[in-house]
């Protein structure tokens, strides 16, 4: 049988992007999104999608690279700089060798626990921000830690390195030995920016294989303020337009794909 989860990240970065999410699943092939806890807004999201779209999987997107901590930023020192907010993508990979992984649990727990006080149950599955946990093996075991803590399913990107998680997928093998965790068996990130066609989602539809499989997505309505603020923006709105398009759903029902959330596995 072919499983697919089409996931969508950030829900919660801004409740226009929110809204897109809840849209493409709906009216299109999004089964599954993981949430922003620290941001103070997602909290409310949380509540507008078990309202509005109760079968769409709700996870927790961990972060380390954007905003600020859940956690009093004085108590997870290692995590933040002088300000008090996450490091940014680049300055936290190089401050990878002084993060205290103590820390670094201690936040996502309870960036956790916000999201089950929200939600009112544990998350279907657990990833990160701009891949954060994958940065390196200790980072991914905290991650694992975590998803055996909380007996939930995670992403696993290592079907398709990039330079980011390359250490970290020499460790992989033994760290999914170690814990094994629910998990697609592929994971395709490549429905993103100038990819982001619809004869690009067509064809990852039509080269799935046996199993399961995850597709990453980015779809939302996008603000002038979040347009400003973020270099990735108006392609969200491209993205939901084709994740809604009736030829997606075709292509899917066609090839006897199921489409399941991080619950199924």
């Amino acid at each position: 049988m072919k499983r697919l989860i089409i996931n969508s990240d950030d829900y919660g970065r801004t409740p226009e992007i929110s809204r897109g999410i809840r849209a493409a699943h709906l009216r299109g092939v999004v089964t599954s999104t993981t949430c922003m806890m620290n941001i103070p807004t997602t909290t409310d999201d949380v509540a507008v999608a078990l309202k509005e779209t109760p079968n769409l999987g709700l996870g927790v997107h961990l972060v380390l690279t954007m905003g600020r901590p859940v956690s009093a930023p004085e108590t997870v020192p290692s995590i933040v700089d002088e300000n008090g907010n996450f490091f940014k993508y680049t300055p936290l990979i190089e401050h990878l060798t002084s993060l205290n992984m103590d820390e670094v649990k201690k936040e996502w727990r309870t960036q956790i626990e916000a999201f089950i006080v929200a939600s009112g149950r544990k998350p279907t599955h657990i990833d990160s921000h701009h891949h954060s946990s994958y940065f390196s093996p200790t980072l991914f075991r905290g991650m694992l830690e975590l998803a055996q803590e909380y007996d939930c399913a995670i992403r696993f990107p290592f079907t398709k390195v990039s330079s980011e998680i390359e250490e970290t997928a020499k460790h992989a093998p033994a760290l999914v030995q170690e814990f094994n965790p629910r998990r697609p068996d592929v994971f395709f990130v490549n429905f993103y920016d100038k990819t982001v066609t619809k004869e690009d989602l067509l064809n990852i539809i039509s080269s799935l294989g046996e199993g399961t499989s995850e597709i990453m997505c980015h779809p939302g309505y996008v603000d002038n303020a979040f347009a400003k603020e973020s270099v990735y923006n108006f392609q969200r709105e491209t993205e939901l337009k084709i994740l809604t398009d009736a030829a997606i759903k075709q292509a899917i029902e066609s090839q006897n794909i199921k489409l399941i959330t991080f619950a199924d596995l």
